[in-house]
């Protein structure tokens, strides 16, 4: 079953882990056959948000909330279970100084 692995965290303390670190994770799972996919993201300075209401497009500039910790990437794994995918979420390196979420991907019905 697939997993998500919603990386959060402050976006200084981010910085602090190095990309070679998150690349070597991802090295891991692969060789694990556990990755599906994996992506860093640029600040929260950079997102939009975008919302239709009423036909119409709103666009706000940042993050859809305000908060200190914000989505910085993500790990698409495959796992076992939830508990093989907390396991594996646990290691990935910015758990050590942000939180890791892990969702099951739900396959959508016609």
């Amino acid at each position: 079953m697939k997993y998500l692995c919603l990386v959060y965290g402050d976006e200084t303390a981010m910085r602090t882990i190095p990309d070679r670190e998150c690349m070597a994770w991802g090295q891991t799972l692969r060789q694990k056959d556990k990755y599906v996919a994996a992506e860093a993201l640029q600040p929260s300075s950079t997102a939009r948000t975008v919302r239709v209401r009423d036909g119409k497009t709103l666009i706000t500039d940042g993050p859809f909330t305000e908060a200190k910790e914000h989505i910085a990437g993500f790990y698409l794994i495959d796992a076992r279970d939830f508990d093989e995918a907390v396991a594996l979420a646990s290691q990935i390196p910015p758990a050590r100084v942000g939180g890791i979420e892990v969702r099951p991907i739900r396959e959508l019905q016609e």
